[in-house]
């Protein structure tokens, strides 16, 4: 049966949620501050990550209203063109949301590991019962 198990592996999907708001912050949220943080602009991270600007800057003001932060600075086109830039609170939750996704990773993965060699041990132990 371990044999069988060590190619799966555990996959979850982590988000933070209030009792008003149904996902205040979770992976598509952080990815998107991720693409807007490398391209400095809205638009060219919705285009990125393959969504729409008008998602892109809705999940932002939702996010913003329900965590109580700007999380984005943004200045419209003109000669120069407009850019996008996260705000130092913005800068910081992407950092710490990627902290603490990496961390329930890790916690993730050892429970499994965990979970996995208690039932190859149990298996071990139900085969030595047959053979007796």
């Amino acid at each position: 049966m371990k044999r069988g198990l060590e190619k799966i592996a555990p996959r979850f999907k982590l988000w933070l949620e209030s009792g008003k708001t149904a996902s205040v912050f979770g992976d598509g949220k952080w990815r998107l501050l991720n693409a807007i943080n490398q391209t400095g602009s809205l638009s060219a991270a919705a285009e990125k990550l393959g969504i729409s600007y008008r998602k892109a800057w809705g999940d932002i003001r939702n996010a913003e209203g329900a965590l109580k932060v700007k999380l984005l600075d943004r200045h419209r086109g003109g000669k120069e063109g407009g850019r996008t830039r996260l705000t130092e609170e913005g800068k910081r939750w992407l950092r710490e949301y990627g902290r603490f996704q990496a961390a329930v990773d890790k916690a993730v993965r050892a429970g499994y590991q965990d979970w996995l060699g208690r039932m190859q041990t149990a298996r071990e132990g139900t085969a030595g019962e047959k053979g007796a």
